[in-house]
């Protein structure tokens, strides 16, 4: 059994010559709407001055400096009988995590901390004490304390390797079957994977991020990418131009993000690595030397959008050519076209496994 194809009809390529209202330009917005405020210019000119000349020191290095230097003498004087079986990192949530961070993330989630992770047995005969110890830590460093309002806290200091995997994944540590791989959000999975993991003698928290970073069935990965390869020409090569002729505004913002999403998510997934969560995905694309210049593309067309809308369809087709050129070199697809959803389908019949090939391909 194969996924029946879409009516051509219904879902046919839109074409920006035939539409976008016949005009060189067509700008998404009048540009008065574009015109800032007095508040916004005073906001402007106040994000536009020097800036300070302190350096920020990204939550990663701090957090590592933090345990080298307070947490490892900790361990090897009060838990020497321990010290080869505590893995310590800074892994979870937060744009630290991801190194993302910087100067305006000091509001939240940043200061001296880390993680250790114990395996079950070892939380039991241990955990509140070494729980104890890591609270008479300083809780300021080099000049930074953390905030009492950070969701952060709770993310540092002692947790079972199992308890933070489950709470990452949904209640899974490493998936046994193919639909958690692919039903668990991939920033789930970015999650439980970012960050630096310091030290970890006895291996058990790496060997589960090992396998969550590279244990994706590769039918699994096939049909991420068909979804992406649909939602790409459904949200961006038909849809995007249509909602500009039809004075839907919103709903070709809309379009657009979201074909960038996907777009980043696609980059991320044949870059094998796991997509964060939107506010990151076109940042983790941009880091992905391969796609580095259709990463760059991604942050252009919202100006596009605004001010160019023929434009910004063609830098859309010109980012769906360049998956296509991706699909045909690595053999997953023949050349069917410049339109992306046919590829979809085609990517989707090379999934050997029934049940994954047959199930419908989502946009959402």
């Amino acid at each position: 059994m194969r996924l029946s194809r879409a009516s051509s009809k219904r879902h046919g390529k839109y074409s920006p010559a035939e539409s976008l209202h016949g005009t060189e330009t067509s700008p998404l917005f009048c540009r008065n709407a574009l015109r800032p405020s007095r508040t916004s210019a005073r906001q402007s000119a106040v994000s536009s001055s020097p800036p300070r000349q302190r350096r920020y020191m990204k939550g990663l290095e701090l957090s590592r400096r933090f345990y080298e230097e307070f947490g490892a003498p900790m361990i090897a004087e009060q838990f020497p009988e321990y010290r080869d079986r505590i893995a310590v990192g800074l892994v979870g949530h937060g744009s630290e995590c991801f190194g993302y961070d910087d100067d305006i993330s000091r509001d939240h989630d940043y200061g001296p901390g880390f993680c250790m992770f114990l395996t079950d047995e070892d939380e039991q005969k241990i955990g509140f004490r070494l729980f104890r110890a890591y609270s008479k830590l300083p809780h300021e460093y080099l000049g930074v304390s953390q905030s009492k309002r950070s969701a952060a806290e709770e993310c540092r200091g002692v947790m079972r390797i199992s308890d933070f995997y489950r709470n990452t994944l949904g209640g899974i540590i490493i998936p046994e079957r193919w639909q958690e791989w692919y039903f668990t959000p991939a920033a789930a999975f970015a999650e439980a994977t970012n960050g630096a993991v310091f030290t970890d003698p006895l291996g058990e928290f790496t060997r589960i991020r090992e396998a969550l970073l590279h244990g994706m069935p590769e039918d699994v990965r096939l049909k991420r990418l068909a979804s992406h390869l649909l939602a790409l020409a459904q949200y961006g090569q038909y849809n995007f131009g249509r909602c500009i002729d039809h004075g839907e505004k919103a709903a070709a913002m809309i379009s657009l993000s979201r074909f960038s999403e996907r777009y980043a998510s696609l980059i991320c997934l044949v870059s094998g690595r796991w997509a964060p969560y939107y506010k990151w995905t076109a940042r983790a694309a941009r880091e992905q030397r391969e796609w580095a210049l259709e990463a760059s593309l991604l942050d252009e067309l919202p100006t596009l959008a605004v001010n160019d809308a023929r434009s910004c369809f063609e830098c859309i087709e010109q980012l769906s050519s360049t998956v296509i050129d991706w699909l045909v070199e690595q053999k997953l697809a023949p050349q069917l076209g410049d339109y992306l959803e046919p590829y979809a389908y085609a990517v989707n019949d090379n999934i050997k496994t029934e049940q994954i090939r047959n199930m419908p391909l989502g946009t959402d």
